[in-house]
């Protein structure tokens, strides 16, 4: 290629990429921009991986999470060592011998040095069903003994806490996304129906709304969580927790519906619909509310984290969900404790996974907002 001919292809590619942006839908400039937003397509792929660990906890986990072993109360997590005695190995790990500190009486682990335990990728374990459907007993990490290895340490009772913690992930995420379903079914219809009709409706409806948002949050959580039975099973106390948070929550995503459809009701596109007789709630869900779409998918991701930290704080106080059901709130609970977690800091694991979650939304939240409107970005 001349030196001529450089500056033609280079403007040809420069008129290509105008040509492919000027006819892209909305949706694929919004992908294009949110590309752009690194720390939002990490956090995409980020959240994906949680999921995925939630989806497939039981088999990812090394152990029965509700399995005790005594003699490893408050084990502290195994160093995984690919070096024995000079020699590469494979990852392996030394037993723990525990021991009682005569003075304090704190419980002491040593590692027994003189044999290994090797970690191997598919082992028999701890019996268990897939999804509550299949029965199985390989997992994805194991020893394929009796020998227990604890990679982020063990509780009062000895339960492994890493697969505690995977398996109080399915929860804890689940309920975010259950919840602000909720909150985002009962935000669209109220404040459709505040917006679009306006006049004592919209009073009336804007009126309960600040009620609502006048109670403060805590006694609020206090008094619904209260008002459930203790005699209710785990199931029950699970769905009443994503309706009482559903409650709480939709009143804010309904404001927005309702500022949107106000601005949009006197639209060509959405009188021409009303003029040919066209029904109230289709204008409202075929017509208005794509219309700002992705405003609501932003609002929805940024409600999520909001949902998990409620049910995480009403957990941890004992509000929420109790044993046996395994929650991060609900793990969260041994670390109330100020001396066990002076002594066993691991058992503040379960926090760590629940800011990066609400971190790795809310960068999400940013990316997708910075690209609701990809024509003002450049």
């Amino acid at each position: 290629m001349t030196t001529s001919q450089a500056p033609l292809e280079t403007q040809r590619e420069q008129e290509s990429i105008q040509k492919e942006i000027y006819v892209a839908s909305p949706w694929r400039l919004m992908w294009w921009k949110f590309r752009d937003h690194r720390l939002a397509y990490l956090s995409m792929y980020g959240l994906v991986f949680l999921y995925v660990l939630a989806g497939f906890c039981e088999f990812i986990s090394p152990y029965d999470p509700w399995k005790r072993d005594v003699s490893h109360s408050y084990a502290p997590p195994h160093r995984i060592r690919v070096i024995h005695e000079g020699h590469l190995s494979r990852p392996f790990v030394y037993p723990l011998v525990q021991s009682i500190d005569p003075e304090t009486l704190v419980r002491k682990y040593s590692e027994d040095r003189t044999r290994r335990v090797f970690i191997r990728l598919f082992p028999k374990g701890d019996a268990y069903r897939f999804w509550g459907l299949f029965p199985c007993e390989r997992h994805l990490l194991g020893t394929g003994t009796e020998e227990r290895v604890y990679l982020m340490g063990a509780d009062r009772l000895g339960r492994d806490l890493l697969s505690r913690i995977l398996y109080g992930s399915r929860i804890s995420l689940s309920i975010g996304l259950v919840g602000v379903g909720l909150s985002l079914i009962l935000g669209i219809f109220i404040g459709g129906i505040s917006g679009y009709y306006g006049g004592w409706v919209d009073t009336l409806i804007q009126r309960f709304i600040e009620i609502l948002r006048s109670f403060p949050t805590i006694p609020l959580w206090m008094a619904l969580s209260a008002a459930m039975p203790a005699t209710w099973s785990q199931l029950r106390v699970y769905f009443c927790m994503t309706v009482i948070l559903a409650l709480i929550g939709w009143t804010g995503l309904a404001r927005v519906v309702r500022g949107k459809i106000l601005a949009l009701r006197e639209e060509d596109y959405a009188v021409a619909a009303r003029v040919a007789g066209v029904r109230e709630i289709e204008i409202i869900l075929r017509h208005l509310i794509p219309g700002f779409a992705s405003h609501l998918i932003v609002s929805v991701t940024l409600a999520i984290p909001g949902m998990i930290a409620a049910e995480t704080s009403l957990s941890f106080l004992r509000l929420g969900l109790r044993p046996p059901t395994i929650s991060w709130g609900v793990l969260l609970q041994d670390a109330q404790n100020l001396r066990a977690v002076s002594l066993y800091p691991w058992l503040l694991l379960p926090i760590f996974f629940v800011i990066l979650t609400v971190l790795m939304f809310n960068f999400l939240g940013d990316g997708m907002r910075d690209a609701a409107d990809p024509y003002t970005h450049g």
